[in-house]
């Protein structure tokens, strides 16, 4: 962080509220890190949590792997 050429309280006030997008930091022309607002990157970590469950369901599906509604229910505590 010392070798931003820009002040880091910037870079963070930029990525929170001016633009809310990630911002690639580089070194020598090459990305080494980003920045993003801790929201959109816990939002971004759900999806994929839930995409990678997802698939891993349809994997086990395709597999023979499957599980009734009433045993799913049953096991979540659910009536």
């Amino acid at each position: 962080m010392s070798d931003l050429e820009v002040p880091p309280g910037k870079v963070i006030r930029h990525v929170v509220s001016e633009a809310p997008r990630p911002v690639l930091l580089t070194s020598r022309g090459r990305g080494v890190a980003v920045v993003q607002d801790l929201r959109d990157f816990k939002k971004t970590e759900e999806e994929c949590s839930f995409m990678r469950a997802v698939v891993k369901g349809l994997a086990e599906q395709d597999q023979g792997h499957e599980t009734s509604l009433a045993e799913v229910k049953k096991r979540l505590g659910l009536t």
